[in-house]
């Protein structure tokens, strides 16, 4: 695997781009809004969690006084919420240049959200793909526009059952739905880049994972919360994935970033591979005829 050393440093001025980032009120989300408003662009904060939210755009603001950032309600695990948020931030924006689907929730007890499907891949992919949907029209209509999906290394222990998407006949792992729930990330990724590619007008559509990174997203795993003293990289790294994925100008339609170094959990990013699962174009395709299904949202 290459090396590299790519950084926020290779960003171009990003001033007249509108970035919505899903989920940044803390963590990677908040980092890579940090950055990129310093570069100049509008950013919007799409959170469930509207108090943390705006301390999150207020600490920005604090350390860029020009920083054009706002913040809107979004839940991804309601479908309605989703709805009345695309209605509305279509309504209020005439370009959208990026769209950074971040948000996600990790290892957490088994749940449901409001439309009944099991909470990680409710939020994690179909919320994020009721979202890119709705939004479509819009980043078709913004030159180079792209979508970025926040992947994970959890990919690889995923494989999803699709006769029980929801958990309710299996005994609930946690840690499995999970891993699920960032396959059906990269499954989403490469079925709608391969869509998309050779349309006039489509926006790239690529995804990265961050590595070990420490965030709140192991505030519900103790081990995992414990082991970030020994493996995880600072937030600042984490986020280079994501950046890379959104700005890098040699990305192309399905490319996927990830950390070089520690069997890519740690270090700068670079192109890589996820497994080879992934790439099974029959599970995307029943992935993606399900999540159609589901959402009630046809592409």
């Amino acid at each position: 695997m290459p090396k590299s050393n790519w950084n926020a440093d290779n960003i171009p001025d990003l001033a007249g781009r509108v970035v919505l980032i899903t989920g940044a009120s803390s963590g990677i989300g908040k980092e890579a809004a940090r950055v990129i408003a310093g570069k100049g662009a509008q950013v919007i904060i799409a959170a469930r969690n509207m108090e943390k939210a705006n301390r999150a755009a207020d600490d920005i603001r604090g350390q860029f006084a020009t920083a054009d950032i706002s913040v809107r309600q979004l839940d991804l695990s309601d479908l309605q919420s989703v709805n009345t948020f695309a209605d509305g931030f279509s309504s209020d924006v005439d370009r959208l240049d990026v769209l950074i689907n971040n948000a996600g929730i990790m290892m957490c007890p088994y749940a449901k959200t409001k439309d009944g499907f099991e909470i990680q891949m409710g939020t994690n992919h179909l919320g994020h793909f009721a979202l890119t949907g709705h939004l479509l029209p819009l980043l078709k209509g913004t030159k180079d526009a792209r979508i970025v999906n926040v992947a994970s290394i959890a990919h690889k222990g995923g494989d999803l059952d699709f006769s029980d998407l929801n958990w309710e006949t299996r005994p609930y792992k946690t840690m499995k739905a999970y891993g699920d729930s960032k396959l059906a990330n990269l499954y989403f990724t490469y079925h709608l880049a391969g869509k998309l590619a050779g349309a006039d007008a489509a926006p790239l559509v690529t995804a990265a994972h961050p590595g070990w990174t420490a965030t709140e997203l192991q505030r519900h795993s103790g081990i995992a919360a414990f082991l970030n003293n020994f493996f995880a990289q600072g937030v600042e790294m984490g986020t280079l994935p994501t950046l890379q994925a959104a700005f890098d100008d040699t990305a192309m339609q399905g490319d996927y970033f990830g950390p070089v170094n520690f069997f890519e959990m740690r270090g700068y990013p670079v192109k890589t591979k996820s497994n080879a699962k992934s790439h099974d174009a029959d599970a995307a395709q029943k992935l993606w005829d399900m999540s159609e299904r589901m959402t009630g949202l046809s592409y």
